[in-house]
Formats: structure tokens, sequence, C-alpha cells
């Protein structure tokens, strides 16, 4: 009875028999409106979410026409190397793979070559499938514009172009790429637009691409699945990790995804939950393909199940079983978080979707309700949360950032003990100078003044070298201040304390000690 429901669409016999073996029991609502319209060679422009069947909506009928090309034209029934005969654009590598692999199920028994063409990861195994012909190629849109800049892809001999989540090829800016991919494509040609959301930028590009397009919206009145529960928790950021640990023990969970809006972020809950006792895998951009995948096959295999990710993940990534989807951080776009919550209570099945909502984020929730058009219920937990929260990461951060650049500031300990004891001598000097009368010298002060001005001339000088030329020394005689210019300093060396003893007779730095004066001098 499948056979003929998918039969009555157009599908050749073979195919139906595909779906059927694959678990296809009723063609879904895009299925049903795009696969006529695709046989028949029709630009398509489809609304509708993610998770609705969209990969068989053209996936069937496109393998489909390619067969068919074949039939009629023999030259056509093996691909040109470096010529592949269709094109599917996807957003994410995880998508690309996604629909790769999907792809190679409905083909069922027919030889088709697929590639996929993908960033992060070796080009060489990519290159060397495409110079063998490739029928259908599934490109993220940096990588494939590097191949094609350096001439392992043309697609002059393209007639098949379908882009996929184009609304996400917007928001992650890949739009003038795909322009410049369109532009390297020739003019006659099938193309098919799909999109869960049409803002007008994508309106636009469809009118650039498009050919008297067919277009098919299945996008449900409500924006989200009626079938998921949505709650939301106040809580503060400091205790956000405390209450996720709890609500990750729910006896009901079986799988859960743990939305994060920054990459480190995510790299921080996961560190805290596998630290917690969880087993987490974490899925961002700056992880290498490598590490992506392996972390996506551990949590469809459940090896781990919990999965943290930001919104790359939160389209295309069909994964079964999600009973919980978690937004740690509400994201700033409301469409985001349909999609976020869309990888729980798929096919049929029920899920919960919690959000943990700070004061700040207050405004982000109701920009929700206003989307989705429902009101998120708030829970409050029976959970006991500390009085005074705990300091968060980034405050830790922060503040270990300010401790080192006051350790960087702060002079090493011999430098400032050296400075602190000069400026307290030089202080200690001013002050014992200011207190010291002056007056005039009589005849006998005058010439011993005279004798001494040989010795403080000479100290006076060397405290010049590193003070201003201008500046006078003293020496005291008797109470009384002698000035002496440079005109009293000996010609033929120092005689006296060196620079730095004291001029009164006291002890100085390691100098020759001070002669007494004859007081019959006086």
């Amino acid at each position: 009875m499948t056979n003929g429901v998918f039969a009555d669409l157009g599908l050749h016999d073979s195919f139906c028999q595909t779906v059927t073996e694959l678990g296809f029991t009723e063609p879904s609502d895009i299925q049903k409106s795009a696969i006529p319209d695709v046989l028949a060679g029709k630009d398509l422009l489809g609304i509708a979410q993610t998770g609705t069947g969209k990969t068989a909506a053209f996936g069937l009928p496109l393998l489909q026409n390619l067969i068919n090309d074949a039939a009629v034209d023999t030259s056509k029934m093996r691909a040109t190397p470096r010529h592949p005969r269709a094109l599917i654009l996807a957003p994410t590598r995880e998508l690309a793979i996604q629909i790769h692999e999907e792809l190679g199920k409905l083909a069922g028994v027919s030889k088709m070559n697929f590639a996929c063409v993908i960033g992060g990861v070796n080009q060489n195994p990519q290159v060397k499938k495409l110079r063998m012909g490739v029928d259908v190629l599934v490109a993220a849109p940096g990588r494939l514009l590097d191949l094609m800049n350096q001439g392992h892809v043309n697609l002059s001999e393209t007639k098949f172009l379908v882009l996929d989540e184009c609304d996400r090829l917007l928001d992650m800016g890949f739009i003038p790429d795909v322009r410049r991919i369109v532009g390297a494509m020739p003019k006659q040609r099938q193309t098919l637009l799909f999109s869960a959301t049409m803002p007008t930028e994508i309106g636009r590009l469809a009118k650039e691409i498009l050919h008297e397009p067919i277009k098919v919206d299945v996008s449900p009145k409500e924006v989200t699945v009626a079938k998921i529960d949505q709650r939301a928790v106040m809580v503060s950021t400091p205790n956000k990790r405390i209450v996720l640990e709890h609500l990750l023990r729910d006896k009901d969970l079986v799988r859960a995804i743990v939305f994060t809006r920054t990459k480190h972020g995510a790299n921080k809950v996961a560190k805290q939950l596998n630290g917690a006792g969880f087993v987490a895998e974490v899925i961002h951009g700056n992880k290498t393909q490598a590490a992506r995948q392996r972390a996506l096959e551990n949590f469809k295999k459940g090896n781990s199940w919990i999965l943290v990710a930001t919104d790359i993940a939160a389209r295309g990534i069909d994964v079964s079983d999600v009973s919980h989807v978690f937004n740690y951080e509400l994201p700033h776009e409301p469409e985001s978080y349909v999609h976020r919550i869309g990888r729980t209570a798929r096919a049929g099945a029920k899920g919960i979707a919690w959000a943990l909502v700070d004061a700040g984020e207050i405004s982000r929730l109701r920009a929700v309700e206003r989307l989705t058009k429902r009101k998120v219920d708030i829970v409050k937990l029976d959970i006991e949360l500390p009085s005074k929260p705990a300091q968060s990461d980034d405050d830790d951060e922060r503040g270990e950032r300010r401790q080192s650049q006051q350790r960087s500031r702060r002079p090493a300990q011999g430098q400032g003990q050296g400075q602190g004891q000069g400026n307290s001598q030089g202080q200690g000097n001013a002050q014992r100078n200011r207190r010291r009368p002056s007056g005039k010298p009589s005849q006998g002060e005058q010439s011993s003044g005279n004798r001494d001005g040989n010795r403080s001339g000479g100290e006076g000088q060397s405290q010049r070298s590193s003070s201003s030329t201008n500046s006078r020394s003293s020496s005291t005689s008797n109470g009384n201040t002698i000035n002496s210019s440079n005109e009293n300093v000996n010609p033929y060396g120092r005689v006296g304390p060196r620079a730095g003893s004291s001029s009164d007779g006291g002890s100085g730095g390691g100098g020759t000690p001070r002669r007494r004066r004859n007081p019959q001098s006086r």
C-alpha cells in the first residue's frame, strides 16, 4: 500500500521499494507538495521547518531526474571528472554529512556516485573523488569555493542546484559565497530553495536565482511543536550550573542537548558536567571536523547522553530519542530558540524544553513568547541555592587578570628599597639644611671656608653629576653655612670625604675621614 502512495507522486517503483524498506509509511506534507513539481523539472521555493522530511522531498525526485537524463543521453551515464551533475549546498558540515548519508540510503541499488565536500578535514580524499566523477555533490560553501579556485571543481555542467536551510546560510554570512557559486553554473538549470523562514534577503535571493518557481509553504501555523513542554526557571547566572545538574538528574531524561551562546561557554559547561560525574560531549565551530563527528557519533550511539553545543547543532542534526533540551542561555534571536527546542519531540515523540533565565534575559524570554504565541511556564524548583551566589567563572578570570596586571606593575624588591632609601636620605639632608642658620662669615671663617671649600667642592662636583649643573653644594663650619662655587674645587683631585659622606665630621660612605681644623685659626 505504501508503494502505491509514493507511486502516486510519480516516483519509480525502485524508489518506492527503497522508501518502504527505510520505514516510510506516509509521505509528509512537504514531500506530497514538492515531489511532483520537482519531477516535472520546475523551480521550487519551499518553506518548511527542520525535521519535516525535506531531504527526501528533494532527494528522491532529484535522483530520479538524474537517472532519466542518463537514460536519454548515454554520455551522462558516467559523470565527467571534476564536473558534478547536481549540487546541494548546506550551511554546516554536520548537515552536509547528514544529507550525504541520507542520499546514499535513498539511492538504493542505483549506482550513483556521491561526494561530500566540507572544511575541517584533509581535502585530498575529496579531490580524488571529484577526479573520478561525481553525480551528486553535497558541499559547504567555504570548502567548495576553495576547490573551485584551485581548479578541482567545475560547475559549468551542473544542471541541478539545491539550497537547503537557506536562512541559516544567510545567518552565517554565506549568501555572497552562494551568489558566486550560482554565477559559475549554467543559466539553464533546475533550482530548489528550502528555508524555514523567509527574511527579506532570502526573498531577494530567490528572485535572482529562481525562474517562475512553485511556492510550497508547509510551515505550521504555530511556530513550535505542540508536543514540546516548555518550562523556564528564574536563576542567576552563577547558580545556573547547580540548577542544570539538578535538572539533568531527572529520572525521565533519556538524552539531552544543552545549548549555550558562545563556544567558550560550551567548553566551560561540558567541563563542569564531566567533573560532576556526567558524561557529556561538546560540539562547536572551533572543534575540528573529526572531533565534531566523534562527539556526534558518541551521542547518537549512547556512549554519552549529554551534548553541549552552540547553535551550530540547532538545525539539521537529526538525533533520535532526545527527550530534553536545555537553553543554558537564551539566544539573542527568538527564531534560534525555536530551532533549538526542535531537536526534541521529533517523529511524533514528546519532549521537554527548559530555559534557565537570568534577570537580564527576561526580555529575550518575552520575545520568544511573542514569536511562539505561547506562554512559557515559570517553574520554581525545590532546591537550595547559596544565599550568596558563587563567583562566576568570568569573575574568576577577571580577578586573576587584575592580579597578574598588579604583579606586573609592582617594582622589584631591591629596586623599590633602593629608591625608598635614596628618597629618605635626600629628604633628611634637605631638612637639616633648612634648620641650619645662615649668616655672613667672619674673616677667619672665610679663610677656613676656602680651605674647606676644596673638600666640599669635590663633594658638590660628584653630586652635580647626578643633578642639575647649576646646583650648589654646601659644607658646615661651626654652625655657619659656607657656599662654595666651582672655582673653589681643587684641580688636582678631590680631598676630603667622598660623595655621600657627612660634612660635619660624621662617618661617610667609605671616604677619607675629615681632618680636624686648627681651632687657633679662628
